[in-house]
């Protein structure tokens, strides 16, 4: 898979992520907002919550969960990159860390991926 099929097929779980969130009554404020820290995948409030969601994808589990993926160093980026959102976007919201597992074993062509919303991950 090239480097561009690939950032697609991310581009395409991180749409699956956002209507799941939208479905579950949650307003999407960003998405792929980018600093030099990194990016942050989503940016969505529930009213008591700002949730920063890293979304990953995988074809399924049989090599671990795809949450399983996110390491420290990838926490650590996604926190810099949060403190300079909330730097950038003032709240009283109450900031989590969530990640949003896409699991569709035909890619783009999976026509009910699997979803699953882990909340306060990190």
């Amino acid at each position: 898979m090239s480097g561009q099929d690939s950032r697609l097929l991310g581009r395409w779980g991180e749409s699956r992520a956002a209507e799941h969130l939208r479905q579950k009554g949650f307003a999407l404020l960003a998405a792929n907002w980018r600093c030099r820290f990194g990016e942050l995948d989503l940016v969505a409030e529930d009213g008591t919550f700002l949730c920063f969601v890293e979304v990953k994808l995988r074809k399924s589990a049989a090599y671990g969960a795809a949450a399983e993926f996110v390491d420290r160093r990838k926490q650590d980026r996604l926190r810099a990159a949060a403190e300079l959102y909330l730097m950038e976007h003032p709240t009283e919201l109450q900031p989590r860390f969530d990640v949003i597992e896409v699991y569709a074993p035909q890619g783009v062509h999976t026509a009910r991926p699997e979803i699953h919303h882990l909340e306060n991950v990190f």
